[in-house]
């Protein structure tokens, strides 16, 4: 039997509440907040360069990637 929005909240709501581990609670909040805020999302200085690289076709290609990764290893 599939259960309807509301039913399914409610199951969800209940099940919480016998939650004993604080850390589930706590992982459970976090994907709230997560999916429910309507903010914009703010990038780090670090995550900006990368989007601005990306967006000039500045990036490895996976073969390049695992080609420097080869040749690192070996100088290792």
């Amino acid at each position: 039997m599939e259960m309807n929005t509301a039913e399914l909240k409610i199951d969800i709501i209940n099940k919480i509440t016998r939650l004993k581990e604080a850390r589930i609670v706590e992982e459970i909040q976090k994907i709230l907040d997560f999916e429910l805020d309507q903010g914009i999302f703010q990038l780090s200085d670090a995550q900006n360069k990368r989007i601005i690289e990306a967006a000039q076709d500045d990036y490895l290609t996976d073969e390049q990637a695992n080609k420097d990764i080869d040749e690192w290893l070996q100088g290792k």
